[in-house]
Order: structure tokens, then C-alpha cells, then sequence
């Protein structure tokens, strides 16, 4: 794609970029609202499985959707990021192009939900089957549909549908259902709350959409342009999947390992970790639109500092939610119950992995339109890079005589060092395509991580264990959050905060 020479007076293209940065904030901000409401209702959810079902059926439940969400992910063909570009580059009727995701999403789908269907010892590989527990594929269509809507729903900039049913109507549901299930089966009381809470998400995600796009009518199936559809996706899908895959691979070669319980342990470590992780999803329904309608005007430099700005954002919200969960990471995993304080070490390392991953998570916001090739086998070199590492650590534990808690560890260490691996080489290609530089980092990351990192030193040697959380948290964030406002926003940042400059 080339760069031409834009007529637009110099003062209007800065009011397009200025608008373009006010979007992304407004979306990011809305989003972030939603992340907390996601944190409020998800440690409910982990609380109840922990404490009352227990490690070994919280291990039975994480392995069985991490298969689930795997196939879902390949379900929906790339299209929560690539359906941004077709309806960018359109002229049939929007509904019409949103329902043929759906509709090719929803055949991909049903392939998926017949294999799992017709082989469920891939979802439960050391437990028996019985019950209901063959029939769970069947949630795929509402966790690939729902994607769909949301991110259709997302190129007209309404994030707050997104936020509605990811963060408040799917985790609350699982949560009070979880509550609800126990007094059913402490064994497949989990499995029912989540399939419970998918359908929930995707009625929560269709309504809005119909609002939003009116109804379909006189929409036609087209064959030819769906199979044309899938095929054009199939890196994007493959991309997507790495990504998805980098955090859900620990967890897979772990479970061949050790036991349920263990399994059970990390999966708490992997959930509390993977909140920061949803600050940067904050960003990604609103980055995509202002990404493709720039990519269409040929704004190379612009996009190359959208990406940069957003990943400063993302890396300095991530940077202070783990250090304010990692510090006293023993007492929020106590708060899941006493079997899980040895996941300590694991969930400060998938932490870490969590604030590595955000430059190249940022650049991959762009890869997929521009380079999705190159970027689909950086990817899973990524993913060969931590499977390696990861059976490496595994074994060397083992062979040192320490312990499957020490080996969940290890395999968080590979993925910190995968996702390294992955933010470098991204973020110099990235710079290469656009012909600018891509860098989220800022000197005042350092000071205020050191700052924030005494406060909270300090807050586990001299307070009690609920002082550690009720005060020290908050006192971590705080610090934090004021030398970051000083030392490292500028006036573009502090858009993120300002709602009077949306529009």
C-alpha cells in the first residue's frame, strides 16, 4: 500500500488524528470501566470455585473449555478483528455483510462441535464421561456468534454493548450460577454455569445488534463470496489463535503433567493474571476501525503513532495492576482458599508475561492488515518458542527433584520469555512497514515501578494480611498512578481521561 500525498489543509489532518486518539481513548475508557465490573464479578466466580468445588473440579472445568474457547476461537475465522475491514471496504447493505459471518462462523462452528461431540475424551483427557458433559461443545455457536455481533457492534464505536456482556451479564451470570450449581453437583455444576453464561453473553450481544443494524432484509446467502470469506481469513483466524493459544499452551502441556489439582491451582494463578490482560482488550474493538479507515487513507505515520500511544497505555495500566496483584500475591491467592497459596510464584510470573506481551499485541492490532503473513509465522514461532521452553523447564524441575508446583512455574517463566520474544520481533517489523518507529515504552515506567514496588515491599513486612489487600493495594496504584500522570503523560495521554474532548 502506498503512501500518497494528502490534499487535506495541515490544521484539519491534525483534527482527524486528534479525533482518532479521542476515539481510541473514549473506547479504551469505556472498556476500562468495563474491566473493572470484570474484576468485580470474576473474583466471586473464582472464590466459589475455589473454596467450595475444590482444585481437581476446577482443574476438570479449565482444561475441558480450554478445548471450548480453542475451537470457538478457530470458529469465528478471524472475523472479531478481519470483519472491521470488510465493512470498511463494502458497498452491500452492513446487516447483510454481519450476518454472513455469522452464518459462515456459525457452519465452522458446527464442524468443530461435531468432532468434540464424537471424541469428548479431548476436553476431559483424565476424567470419565457422563451426563451432559458430551453435549457442552454445543456452546461454540454462542461464544463464536457473540464475538461476531460484538466486534460488528464495535465498528460503529458502541463499546458499551461490549462491556455490557463481557464484563457484566457473562461473569455474573457464571458466578451466581456457580453459587446456585453447588447444592446440584459439585461436579458438573462449573461446566453448566459457564455454558449458562455464553448464552447469556451472545443474547446480550444479538439484541443490540438488531438495534443497531435494523433487520436483514432482503439479505441472500452468497456461497462463493462466504467460502471466498473463509479462505481470505484463514491467516487472520491462524493469528488469532496463536495469540488466544500463547495463553491457554501453558495451561495445555501442564495438564499432561500433573494432576487435576494442580491443574486447579494454576488456572486460579492464570485467571487472576489474565485481568490485566483485559485492559488491553479494552482497546482492541475501537483500535481495529481506526486502524482500517487509516489504512484506506494511506495515514502509514499516523497508525504508527496510534499504536504507539495506545501501547504506552496498555503497558502502564498492565505494569500497575501486576504489581499491585503480584506484591501481595499471596494474599490474593488466599482469597481463593489456602490450597492455592503455592501458585504464589506462577501467577507473579504470567503477571509479568502479561506487561511483555503488550507491545506486540499493540503491533499486532496492524500486522494482521498489513503483513498478516509475516505476522502468522511470528506467531507461531512464538508458540513453538514457549512449547519448548516450557517441556525444557518442566523436565530440567523435575530433574532438580522439585515439585509440579515449581513445574507451573516453569512453564509461566516460558511463556514470559515466548511473549519477549514475540513484542520484539512484532514491534521491528511493524516499524519497517509503516517506515516509522512503533515504541510504547517510557523512562517513567522505571521510577514508578521502583516507587510502587518499596510502597508495597513495605506493606508485606509491616501489616497484617488483610491490611496487605484493604491498604496496600490501593497504596501500590496510588503511587503508581501519580508519578505515571507526572512523569509520564503528556497532553495526548491525559485525553484517555477526559471526556469533554470525545465528541
Amino acid at each position: 500500500m502506498t503512501n500518497t500525498a494528502d490534499p487535506v489543509p495541515d490544521n484539519e489532518k491534525q483534527q482527524d488524528d486528534g479525533e482518532d486518539i479521542s476515539r481510541l481513548a473514549k473506547g479504551g475508557r469505556t472498556n476500562f470501566f468495563g474491566f473493572l465490573l470484570r474484576l468485580a464479578a470474576r473474583l466471586p466466580f473464582l472464590f466459589i470455585a475455589g473454596r467450595y468445588y475444590g482444585p481437581e473440579a476446577l482443574g476438570r472445568f479449565a482444561y475441558a473449555i480450554l478445548i471450548i474457547e480453542l475451537a470457538a476461537q478457530l470458529a469465528t475465522l478471524g472475523l472479531r478483528r478481519g470483519l472491521a475491514e470488510q465493512l470498511s471496504r463494502t458497498e452491500r447493505p452492513h446487516i447483510h455483510v454481519v450476518l454472513d459471518g455469522l452464518l459462515v462462523s456459525a457452519l465452522a462452528s458446527a464442524l468443530m462441535a461435531a468432532i468434540l461431540i464424537a471424541l469428548p475424551q479431548i476436553m476431559f483427557p483424565n476424567s470419565q464421561i457422563n451426563g451432559l458433559d458430551r453435549w457442552l461443545p454445543l456452546i461454540i455457536f454462542c461464544i463464536a456468534g457473540s464475538d461476531i455481533a460484538l466486534a460488528a457492534l464495535a465498528y460503529r464505536y458502541d463499546i458499551a454493548s461490549t462491556v455490557r456482556a463481557r464484563a457484566i451479564i457473562e461473569p455474573w451470570t457464571i458466578s451466581i450460577a456457580a453459587g446456585a450449581l453447588y447444592f446440584y453437583s459439585t461436579r458438573d455444576g462449573l461446566l453448566i454455569a459457564y455454558a449458562l453464561s455464553m448464552a447469556a453473553a451472545l443474547l446480550a450481544s444479538i439484541i443490540p445488534l438488531v438495534r443497531s443494524y435494523g433487520l436483514p432484509n432482503g439479505w441472500r446467502p452468497r456461497p462463493l463470496a462466504l467460502i471466498d470469506l473463509a479462505r481470505q481469513n484463514i491467516p487472520l483466524a491462524a493469528a488469532d489463535a496463536a495469540e488466544w493459544g500463547s495463553r491457554r499452551l501453558d495451561l495445555a502441556i501442564l495438564g499432561i503433567f500433573v494432576s487435576p489439582a494442580v491443574v486447579g491451582i494454576y488456572y486460579v494463578a492464570q485467571q487472576i493474571a489474565s485481568l490485566p490482560q483485559k485492559l488491553k482488550t479494552s482497546f482492541d474493538p475501537i483500535l481495529g476501525p481506526v486502524i482500517t479507515r487509516n489504512l484506506e487513507e494511506g495515514k502509514l505515520k499516523e497508525i504508527a503513532q496510534q499504536v504507539s500511544q495506545v501501547g504506552f497505555w496498555i503497558i502502564a495500566a498492565q505494569a500497575g495492576v501486576a504489581l499491585a496483584l503480584a506484591i501481595p500475591g499471596e494474599a490474593v491467592m488466599g482469597l481463593v482458599g489456602p490450597d492455592y497459596v503455592g501458585g504464589t510464584g506462577a501467577m507473579a510470573l504470567l503477571l509479568i508475561a502479561e506487561v511483555v506481551a503488550a507491545t506486540a499485541v499493540v503491533s499486532e492490532s496492524v500486522l494482521v492488515y498489513v503483513a498478516r503473513h509475516r505476522n502468522l509465522l511470528l506467531s507461531l514461532a512464538m508458540l513453538a518458542v514457549q512449547a519448548v521452553l516450557s517441556f525444557a523447564f518442566i523436565y530440567l524441575f523435575d530433574y532438580w527433584g522439585y515439585g509440579p508446583l515449581f513445574q507451573a512455574a516453569g512453564v509461566a517463566l516460558a511463556l514470559s520469555m515466548a511473549l519477549a520474544f514475540a513484542s520484539l520481533t512484532k514491534a521491528v517489523l511493524l516499524s519497517k512497514i509503516l517506515g516509522a518507529a512503533v515504541n510504547g515504552w517510557r523512562w517513567a515506567l522505571v521510577w514508578a515501578t521502583a516507587v510502587a514496588a518499596v510502597i508495597g515491599w513495605a506493606a508485606t513486612q509491616f501489616l497484617p494480611e488483610w491490611a496487605e489487600l484493604a491498604l496496600g493495594i490501593p497504596a501500590i496504584l496510588g503511587v503508581y498512578g501519580l508519578i505515571i500522570w507526572h512523569r509520564g503523560f503528556g497532553e495526548a495521554d491525559r485525553k484517555l481521561f477526559r471526556k469533554k474532548q470525545d465528541g
